[in-house]
């Protein structure tokens, strides 16, 4: 039997405000456990939780950027679980009537294709504690400093149909967060975090398959391995004979593999009901209309404008979009050479390889925007040859960790990189590689234009690439 995966992800994004939710406790990461769990974020008695204005700005900008209804009117409810790192007893949430409703978006493949996938949702909530089970031999330590941090939950339609598309799907939304400026983005601090709910039906049917969901993932590539290893396991479960349980499950990325941590809850089982300590969110049109106003360019107003005002294919466009860093640093090294194509060849090039190398990514770059477009200008200008742009890259790129700010211009005439502007002794050159290359002269003067290449070749190496190779073969053409 042929078998569809259905999946659908749930991203907790958190806003990246200074202060928590409902409480004027602090945000920033890496605070000494539960040094900034106030009276609020406890829910100690006679304390009333006051709504962040900023989270709700932020939650906005988000719907607006994804072409969702603005919900003037939503209200805030508890979602009643017990857990030891949810000291309420009870999470403050959204469910029926969310801050942002239905939205969309449009998924960019790595193969150039696209889907619409579809967004059920946007809600704002307060983030629980965490629970630390490595610290204390046979306890479990728990640290509230999270609890009550702003969260951002996007929940999309079960429109998914494969790892790669689950991959794809979270990486544009976490690009879109960043260029939002909503969230930091930050993976490793747990700044975003998936819910993949995964299930397979057979091929041609229209009837959803029983979901388990995975748990907590905070990593593009675990995303797809985690989705994966769950499909195949549903595949083996149903064409063994078997069930699949509807349940929460986590993914191990050493061992690759998920495994069960409890049954999955059903709405019915948190006890929604409207919090009575807040009253229901009134959004005016005014406040919609501001936050409209000072929307920032997008990833696919950004890729039209690369491609109409400076001519990049729509490959380049795309892909120099999609991270705000790397389109800020393609920005800021078009300012300074004026060659667009030369700067995104460079940065999707030399510089991108380097990076992926190390496994960096554009912010950790050795080689400021700065430097690679005086390089590119230089490149331009003929005071570098490509041989010796490549050699100066490869310099600055090494030397950059330990001397940041390295003067360009410094290091070319430092390093000897200029192409040699001595036509006389260019010339001298020539004359000596072609009497040294008889045989291949002669081939030259039948018409075996490809011999010129050769040519070239010879007297580059002589001058260690320093000769501007145009000149080179027109001089040889001069000669014959």
């Amino acid at each position: 039997m042929q078998w569809e995966p259905v999946i659908g992800l749930e991203l907790h994004v958190q806003l990246a405000t200074r202060s928590k939710i409902f409480s004027g406790a602090a945000t920033e990461f890496g605070a000494a456990p539960n040094a900034q769990a106030c009276a609020v974020d406890l829910g100690l008695p006679g304390v009333l939780p006051v709504l962040n204005e900023n989270a709700v700005k932020m939650a906005v900008r988000f719907g607006l950027a994804i072409g969702a209804e603005i919900n003037e009117h939503s209200i805030f409810d508890r979602k009643n679980y017990f857990y030891p790192d949810l000291p309420k007893g009870y999470q403050i949430s959204q469910f029926a009537t969310p801050i942002v409703g239905a939205g969309k978006i449009t998924l960019q493949m790595e193969d150039g294709g696209s889907r619409e996938i579809r967004i059920t949702r946007a809600h704002l909530e307060e983030d629980a504690g965490k629970s630390v089970h490595d610290l204390f031999p046979g306890l479990t330590g728990i640290d509230l400093n999270r609890t009550g941090t702003p969260l951002l939950e996007v929940v999309s339609e079960p429109d998914l149909r494969t790892p790669a598309e689950a991959a794809a799907y979270f990486r544009q939304m976490h690009a879109l967060v960043r260029y939002l400026k909503i969230c930091d983005g930050n993976l490793a601090e747990g700044s975003m975090r998936c819910d993949a709910n995964v299930s397979v039906r057979p091929a041609g049917s229209n009837e959803f398959g029983e979901r388990t969901e995975i748990k907590n993932i905070n990593s593009f590539r675990f995303v797809e391995r985690a989705v994966r290893f769950e499909i195949d396991r549903h595949i083996d479960i149903l064409e063994s004979g078997g069930t699949v349980e509807r349940e929460t499950r986590q993914y191990d990325p050493d061992r690759d593999e998920t495994r069960a941590m409890r049954g999955k809850e059903l709405s019915e089982d948190y006890r929604y009901f409207p919090d009575p300590d807040l009253l229901p969110l009134q959004l005016s049109p005014e406040l919609i209309n501001a936050v409209a106003a000072e929307m920032p360019e997008l990833p696919a107003a950004r890729t039209a404008r690369y491609q109409a005002e400076l001519g990049l294919t729509e490959y380049d466009a795309n892909w120099l979009s999609n991270d705000p860093d790397v389109a800020e640093y393609f920005d800021a090294v078009l300012a300074v050479s004026g060659n667009a194509k030369q700067s995104a060849n460079w940065i999707m090039g030399a510089l991108a390889a380097h990076l992926n190398k190390a496994d960096g990514d554009i912010s950790s770059s050795p080689v400021s925007a700065a430097q690679l477009g005086t390089l590119i200008l230089r490149l331009d200008d003929n005071t570098l040859s490509s041989k010796t742009a490549r050699t100066l890259f490869e310099h600055l790129y090494e030397s950059g960790a330990d001397q940041p700010g390295l003067d360009v211009d410094a290091q070319i005439a430092a390093l000897g990189l200029q192409q040699m502007d001595n036509s006389d002794e260019l010339a001298a050159l020539v004359d000596q590689v072609l009497a040294d290359n008889p045989d291949q002269l002669a081939q030259l003067r039948a018409g075996k234009d490809k011999v010129l290449g050769f040519f070239v070749g010879q007297v580059m190496k002589l001058t260690q690439g320093k000769a501007n190779p145009k000149q080179v073969n027109e001089l040889i053409r001069e000669r014959l």
